[in-house]
């Protein structure tokens, strides 16, 4: 009996909506809709080709609200309508740029966030502060090297212009998330 409660038990929280592939797809596409939104509150820093934008946010939480497989394809779906040429990137953009490897990254940085949602990542403070860390961290390891490359700088300025800038503001995004997330849970076993 305890195997069947732990299968029926939401892994994340997106779970918690009923339906099947119906569901599955309506969440991959509002993910993917979700982080264009968010693209859309974008604000260039001097010096930087890269913008501040809420797409990190946005990522970090579908991760974690669908889980690895449904946010990594949301997040590919969100990738690929930019290279078709949606203008949901950061500022109404689309195609490959300076920040491209950003966008590679949240396909993989959803991935991860989702697959640490589905092992309780999200569900305290604490883990979901890490869990976060860790999807900020996988964009990053994307987003750089390719800034370094199309800039085509060294990778101190590259720091200074693609990672710097942005960490006080991804702190609060976490933070945000750190709240959000946990809340979500307890309210659901309500």
């Amino acid at each position: 009996m305890a195997n069947a409660s732990a299968v029926n038990r939401p892994a994340v929280l997106s779970d918690l909506i009923p339906g099947s592939r119906a569901r599955d797809v309506a969440l991959v596409v509002g993910g993917a809709a979700l982080t264009g939104l968010a693209a859309q509150l974008s604000f260039p820093l001097p010096g930087s080709p890269v913008p501040v934008t809420g797409q990190t946010f946005a990522v970090v939480l579908v991760g974690a609200a669908l889980g690895m497989n449904r946010a990594a394809l949301s997040m590919a779906l969100y990738m690929l309508a930019g290279l078709a040429g949606l203008p949901w990137f950061a500022g109404g953009t689309s195609g490959f740029g300076a920040s491209f490897g950003y966008v590679i990254g949240f396909v993989a940085a959803a991935a991860v966030v989702g697959r640490l949602a589905e092992r309780g990542g999200d569900r305290t403070v604490p883990r979901t502060v890490g869990t976060m860390i860790v999807g900020n961290l996988v964009i990053y390891a994307f987003g750089l090297p390719v800034l370094v490359a199309v800039a085509q700088t060294d990778l101190g300025t590259g720091i200074a212009v693609g990672v710097l800038p942005f960490l006080l503001g991804d702190a609060l995004k976490i933070a945000i998330a750190a709240g959000l997330l946990p809340a979500a849970w307890r309210l659901s076993r309500h």
